[in-house]
């Protein structure tokens, strides 16, 4: 399967004190995963395998709930090519 772009954003409803450190627990679970990803300050980007990645979101559902969340709300914008697509094609001559 060719690499593809996927956005998380992830809002976890927890007491305002606690949203930064679940979203940090998400973003570990992320760089852990060993994909290549950007962090931003609205969503997280990845790049991989398109299964690999949705089982990355599917597992920071379980993140968040696992640290107090009752609801999780999540944004996930899937960018697909049959030719694939990078983030540094997006990106890169922004990039310092």
């Amino acid at each position: 399967m060719p690499v593809c772009n996927v956005s998380l954003q992830i809002i976890p409803i927890v007491p305002e004190k606690e949203v930064y450190p679940t979203v940090d627990k998400v973003i570990e679970l992320i760089s852990s995963s060993g994909v290549n990803y950007i962090v931003g300050p609205m969503e997280t980007t990845m790049e991989g395998d398109l299964e690999d990645l949705l089982e990355i979101v599917k597992k920071a559902q379980k993140v968040c709930a696992d640290a107090g969340a009752d609801r999780v709300l999540s944004v996930v914008k899937i960018d697909y090519s049959t030719r694939g697509v990078t983030m540094d094609e997006k990106v890169g001559k922004y990039q310092g």
